[in-house]
């Protein structure tokens, strides 16, 4: 009697014995070609569910089949562990972040494990640890001695809910990414980091990233924003103050009919000091209307609106008078924070132009033709120019190079580049961060807190109220003596941004427990670049971007070695939902990790997962789905189990004597399913559901080897192998039934059987015959049958003879070794 599968004992076991043995640990002297897989770290919120378990699962079987393709691979995982969630449960519970996050980590870490994931847990870290954030501490100096940290005062966008400071990538559609709050406009001294300095090499990098999904680049080539044109200076009319402008169509200069000016822009104050009385408050009535206004409602959902300041500015090139408007759709920190207005020749100035009864002046026409008398419409291409004084008679493209020279010439300008990309924004009002290691000192001004000091702890038992800044309150951190002097000082009380730490730990995962440095360059020459990134779309520019600016610096610094990039190929896994819908509480259609392996055990889970659709594509869990897939472990233990004192007689590094029809198949089933796993591997397309989809199929054959055929020397090789097959995806049963088969060693150590083109060889194959796209017969015949050989057996089936039934044959479409198409009148 066969003996039922006990998947629960089976996965207890298992993971008992990979825990005791350290099997998946990655040594750093290993000698074999190495290999670094990694899916983003994940937050720990409190419980997983199948919908996370998809991610790891998919980087777990990546992991496993290199491993078995003779890899040395690193696999690690760790939490990305300060954060807002923390404060708010704090709120909400009254529980200390440092707890709250703390037991988090252990219940996702065993579920983690549950999974029957083949991390590398000695290399394990939470970024909220003082021996991780002390590193954050140390590249914040590091970054700050290089001239690439700095503190600016500036609008940011706060969030009004959570009270702190978020950065532009965390403002989607107008509101808090977390949220979900209308985000506000404020001035505030903040930090931030000079990604700028770095928007060059992030943008032309992107075209070496060829293991990279093509949308992510052009997300991020979109982000960067790089404009090729010209910054120029307008003289103020009656001051010294002049007006800075960038454009990429500089050839329409003698276009402007006006200056639109952000109304914080620093030119004000200036203005103020020439105008009426009237003028001045009415720029400060403006300015103060805005205030709340975030950067989406101001330059998207709002009506453009301006009005003139009664001042004017002298266009360097026609001389001529341009008027100064004050308007909301012009930020302070995009470009200039000053646009010139051409209305004839920009749709959006041609458009408040004529709300505002602005003069527009034509000065670009299409090749061949004449000035329009009355536009009706901004002409924005390219075309010859006009009115423009020497310039006329040029080309656009030839007048932007000459226009160029001669603003430089005269001293007010030239060619230059610019981008939508901005400074990151890394200071937080809240408890639960790094804190920035700068204090401030009544003599000594802004200070750097010496190395030897590090790490700032964060003070415990603060008061978190959901108002403020909690370590602002906090008498006993922020007051301090001055490193310099020894004075009375003040400490820093804003924390950084989380995307911080995220943005170099894979390096300390190389190196976790070094104590004098973030990580040593002997491991990071070593083990980068990451070879295997997984993770989900939405950190197409947040995360990836900033651990790509990251990585330049240290590059930079000379603490990695070789490329610049950290990581060589990126995976976007899809979503999994419940019913069409995100799984959440809220809507009660969360599936947890726990009661479906309790219910139907992890490897079935895991197989589910990789099944149901092509990992980058969003798919959805269903109890049938799940069902079929623990009815395929119970398949497989029973087509192994009757072979399990005589599988191993068969060598599984050789091919068996396959004589019969049936035999040949079942070969070929089991190197199809080989095959299948090793190409999607190597291609790294990952579409490991055609590969269970062919475990599926031998799965079947082995069970009709079973009755048909049970001393079949090929019978007995099938049973040996499909421990090792289904190994990567299944671990938990490929370990039981390898054992059961006499084995003393893990399977997980033996070496991938590579396919034999001998056993893939067909005898046979089926070409499909169809009279106008129906199919009539099916023709059983040798590979590479030619067109004219399979039309001659084809005519000669009574089901096609039928249906062509003396009609002309008008065309026939063939396939070869697949299809034959008869298309008739």
């Amino acid at each position: 009697m066969i003996e039922a599968y006990d998947f629960s004992a089976v996965e207890r076991k298992w993971q008992s014995r990979w825990e005791e043995s350290a099997i998946y640990r990655a040594r750093d002297d290993d000698p074999r070609e190495k290999y670094y897989v990694l899916e983003m770290l994940p937050y720990p919120s409190g419980d997983l569910h199948v919908g996370h378990a998809k991610n790891y699962t998919l980087g777990d079987a990546v992991a496993r089949m290199m491993r078995m393709l003779g890899y040395n691979v690193l696999h690690p995982m760790g939490w990305d562990a300060f954060g807002l969630p923390a404060e708010n449960a704090a709120i909400a519970r009254g529980i200390d972040p440092a707890t709250w996050t703390t037991s988090n980590i252990a219940n996702m870490q065993r579920q983690v494990r549950l999974m029957g994931t083949s991390y590398d847990w000695s290399r394990e870290i939470a970024t909220c640890t003082p021996e991780y954030y002390r590193w954050n501490q140390w590249l914040f100096l590091r970054l700050y001695e290089a001239g690439l940290a700095y503190k600016h005062a500036a609008p940011v966008n706060w969030c009004p809910t959570d009270g702190t400071v978020l950065a532009n990538e965390q403002v989607i559609d107008g509101r808090c990414w977390r949220c979900s709050s209308l985000v506000e406009r404020r001035n505030l001294s903040q930090w931030f980091l000079k990604i700028t300095e770095y928007a060059d090499r992030l943008l032309d990098d992107l075209e070496k990233l060829d293991g990279w999904p093509e949308r992510t680049r052009t997300m991020q080539r979109n982000w960067i924003g790089r404009s090729e044109g010209a910054q120029f200076a307008f003289a103020v009319e009656g001051t010294g103050a002049t007006i800075e402008v960038f454009t990429t169509r500089v050839d329409t200069v003698y276009g402007v009919t006006f200056l639109a000016i952000a109304a914080e822009h620093p030119v004000i104050d200036s203005l103020k000091q020439i105008v009426s009385a009237d003028h001045a408050a009415a720029m400060d009535a403006f300015a103060e209307g805005l205030k709340s206004k975030s950067e989406l409602e101001r330059t998207s959902l709002m009506e453009k609106q301006g009005f003139f300041t009664g001042a004017y500015a002298i266009n360097p090139l026609s001389h001529e008078r341009v008027p100064i408007w004050v308007t909301n759709y012009v930020l302070a920190e995009y470009g200039t924070g000053a646009v010139m207005g051409v209305p004839a020749h920009d749709e959006r100035d041609f458009e408040f132009a004529r709300h505002k009864s602005l003069p527009i002046t034509q000065v670009i026409v299409p090749p061949g033709s004449a000035p329009q008398e009355a536009m009706e419409a901004a002409y924005v291409d390219d075309g010859r120019l006009i009115a423009s004084g020497d310039f006329s008679g040029m080309s656009s493209e030839r007048a932007r190079d000459v226009i160029a020279q001669r603003l430089h010439a005269l001293g007010v300008g030239g060619k230059t580049k610019n981008f939508r990309l901005r400074d990151w924004l890394v200071s937080r009002q809240r408890y639960w961060g790094t804190p920035i290691p700068i204090v401030y000192c009544a003599g000594c001004g802004e200070v750097p807190v010496p190395e030897s000091e590090l790490p700032i702890l964060l003070p415990a038992n603060v008061a978190i109220t959901g108002e403020g800044n909690p370590l602002a309150r906090e008498a006993s951190f922020a007051h301090t003596a001055c490193p310099r002097c020894g004075g009375p000082a003040r400490r820093e009380t804003d924390t950084m941004d989380t995307f911080f730490e995220s943005s170099w730990y894979y390096l300390r995962y190389l190196d976790p427990r070094n104590e004098t440095a973030p990580w040593g360059r002997e491991r990071a020459a070593h083990w980068m670049n990451v070879d295997q990134y997984i993770g989900g779309a939405e950190h197409a520019v947040l995360h990836l971007l900033y651990s790509r600016f990251f990585y330049k610096f240290f590059s930079d610094s000379g603490w990695v070695s070789g490329d610049d990039e950290p990581f060589k190929r990126l995976f976007h896994q899809g979503m999994l939902l419940r019913n069409g819908e995100k799984m959440s509480k809220s809507r009660g259609n969360v599936i947890g990790i726990d009661e479906t392996a309790e219910k139907n055990g992890v490897d079935a889970m895991r197989l589910f997962l990789l099944y149901v659709t092509p990992p980058e594509d969003t798919a959805d869990w269903t109890d049938e789905g799940i069902s079929g897939r623990v009815r395929f472990i119970n398949r497989a233990w029973r087509a192994c189990e009757p072979f399990f004192t005589r599988a191993a007689s068969a060598d599984v590094r050789t091919l068996p004597a396959a004589a019969s029809a049936e035999e040949k198949a079942l070969m070929r089933a089991v190197h199809v399913a080989l095959k299948s796993a090793i190409d999607e591997t190597r291609t790294r397309r990952f579409h490991f559901n055609t590969t269970i989809a062919k475990l599926d199929e031998l799965v079947n054959a082995m069970t009709a080897a079973a009755q048909l055929m049970p001393d079949a020397p090929v019978t007995l090789y099938a049973a040996h192998a499909l421990p090792i097959v289904i190994a990567p995806f299944a671990p938990h049963i490929a370990e039981e039934l390898w054992e059961r088969m006499g084995h003393t060693t893990s399977v997980h150590g033996e070496r991938y059987i590579e396919p034999d083109e001998a056993a893939l060889v067909l005898d046979e194959i089926t070409i499909v015959v169809q009279v106008n796209g129906k199919t009539r017969s099916r023709l059983r015949v040798a590979p590479g049958i030619l067109e004219d050989e399979a039309t001659t057996l084809a005519l000669r089936e009574d089901a096609v003879h039928a249906h062509l039934d003396g009609k002309e044959i008008r065309k026939r479409i063939y396939v070869p070794d697949k299809l034959l198409n008869f298309v008739v009148g």
